[in-house]
């Protein structure tokens, strides 16, 4: 499909399919695609006086597993009645003829979100509790009973990491458009450290973290963790280490933003040290085995994600316009990896 149909959705379809479901939307909306995001094009539905959020996945031929908006319905479902602030998911389509693709409705969480993550609008004392609150609802999400939330099939248990490296594997494998050396000593490493399994099992957010949460207005409290498209059952190491993996990196590698070289303490930023701490007391546990392993391996797999919107980019249908730009971080990504390891 054209470049269109991934920035514009059919406005008369989905007028039709969705006056019965959400009557108060009416028959007169308009639709703003958001800036953000490589992978799910999402958009604001809105009458003036009622506002939603439709998430979709992209168009065209998909690689395995990816774009899964289904699951991501499924969990903010699951999570409405926990610790854990989602937004409201009010409906799923998954008849891909009404609009070309499946897509799910939810409510619109209005609210404050940051890109940059030394977060320079805001006070001192406003960055040292948005901070911990990062840190706590992370550690709220790991928390969750899935049993009592009905997840306990929504992930495979056991052997996380040894499933996860497989799969982002097999995924750069089937992305990939030119050799990187850098990523294949990054592969072997990994595939020869893999840690035992050590039996915790948690939901996995998968992408946590500063322009996935909603702050308040007054910054005080996350209203809404959103983009769950990669969550999981699995290791919350993960999460935690993909957290700090971010906060590593420059100020400036495509979306994300990071705090390599940034003084914290003067910005009431917590240290790795103290960021970790705070998670594991918060959790009950004395600390992090492995640690080096799960941030290598965090480079790895958004190197593998990075290498996926790359090649939408060559076929067409990645989400972003800036998408094409994306796939030459893969290789620093890697050798950010391979950095921790051999300082480790």
């Amino acid at each position: 499909m054209d470049k269109v149909s991934v920035d514009q959705l059919d406005v008369n379809a989905l007028t039709e399919y969705l006056r019965p479901i959400i009557p108060e939307l009416g028959t007169t909306f308009t639709v703003e695609k958001f800036a953000g995001g490589q992978s799910n094009p999402t958009f604001k539905l809105s009458n003036g006086k009622d506002h939603f959020v439709l998430r979709r996945q992209p168009p065209g031929k998909l690689l395995k597993s990816a774009h899964a908006v289904d699951r991501e319905f499924r969990i903010q479902s699951a999570l409405l009645e926990t610790p854990v602030p989602v937004a409201k998911p009010i409906h799923l389509c998954e008849d891909a003829s009404i609009i070309g693709s499946m897509f799910y409705v939810m409510e619109l969480v209005e609210g404050n979100i940051y890109w940059k993550a030394a977060l320079p609008e805001v006070s001192n004392t406003q960055r040292g509790v948005m901070y911990e609150q990062m840190i706590d609802v992370l550690a709220a999400i790991h928390s969750v009973d899935i049993e009592k939330v009905g997840l306990s099939d929504y992930g495979k248990p056991g052997n996380y990491f040894q499933r996860q490296f497989d799969r982002w594997q097999q995924q750069y494998r089937a992305a990939e458009l030119a050799p990187i050396a850098a990523m294949e000593d990054l592969m072997n490493w990994l595939r020869d450290h893999l840690p035992e399994d050590d039996g915790r099992c948690t939901i996995v957010h998968g992408d946590y973290r500063l322009d996935n949460l909603i702050f308040a207005p007054d910054n005080q409290k996350i209203l809404a963790v959103i983009d769950w498209e990669l969550s999981t059952l699995g290791h919350p190491f993960a999460d935690i280490a993909y957290q700090c993996m971010q906060l590593r990196m420059p100020a400036n590698i495509g979306t994300i933003s990071g705090l390599m070289g940034v003084d914290r303490a003067a910005l009431s930023i917590p240290s790795e040290e103290e960021f970790v701490q705070r998670y594991c007391q918060t959790l009950g546990i004395d600390g992090i085995d492995h640690w080096a392993f799960y941030l290598a391996f965090s480079y790895f797999r958004l190197a593998a994600i990075v290498q996926g919107v790359a090649k939408r980019a060559v076929e067409g249908n990645a989400s972003s316009k800036q998408a094409q730009e994306v796939g030459q971080y893969v290789q620093p990504l890697a050798e950010f990896a391979l950095d921790v390891i051999n300082k480790a």
